[in-house]
């Protein structure tokens, strides 16, 4: 076989092994279907997003992202304590603590986080066509309104609603209904 050939050849396979479960880009490495449990190297995830313990300290922002991921008509469940342990004394200034999709922004510093921090952290690959392993067509709503930039820029914001709509490609997305916040976010 000609040298291009072969290279053509490795270049697809290469692909191919991403595209079916491998390490993404971003440094995650489930990129298979889910659930996609939390991980459980805080502190190497965490420096994987740009992220940092912050136990204990004094917090200058506290601010709340609800995040739903849908699979067709499937909830996807955002999985507790990522990014945060009890047991370990560990907060990154972005975590979960249930499966509620509310994503908590906790820092002693005023600055800025994004959606694509948050994947890093969790380690599962977002880009601007696919959340993971799953197939289709990826649609981004933003406060109930159709978002068309790359998702992981979305800056997390306070009462911010992200819905991430994987559908059958050629299905019309439906933007869902808006998210009901509990009282103590309200």
């Amino acid at each position: 076989m000609k040298p291009a050939v072969v290279g053509l050849a490795l270049t697809v396979l290469t692909v191919l092994a991403l595209l079916v479960g491998g390490t993404s880009p971003s440094g995650g490495t489930t990129a298979s279907a889910p659930p996609w449990p939390a991980p459980t190297d805080l502190s190497e995830r965490a420096d994987a997003a740009g992220l940092r313990n912050v136990w204990g300290e004094r917090l200058a922002e506290h601010v709340h992202t609800h995040l739903t991921i849908l699979d067709g008509d499937e909830r996807v469940t955002v999985p507790a304590n990522i990014g945060h342990s009890d047991r370990e004394r560990f907060a990154a200034q972005l975590h979960t603590h249930d499966t509620s999709g509310i994503l908590h922004v906790e820092s002693p510093t005023r600055e800025s986080f994004t959606l694509g921090q948050f994947f890093d952290e969790w380690g599962v690959p977002l880009t601007a066509w696919h959340v993971g392993g799953l197939r289709g067509e990826l649609t981004v709503w933003v406060d109930g309104r159709r978002y068309l930039g790359d998702p992981r820029s979305i800056d997390l914001a306070n009462r911010r609603e992200i819905v991430l709509d994987v559908t059958t490609i050629g299905e019309v997305p439906r933007r869902p209904a808006a998210f009901d916040w509990p009282p103590q976010y309200r």
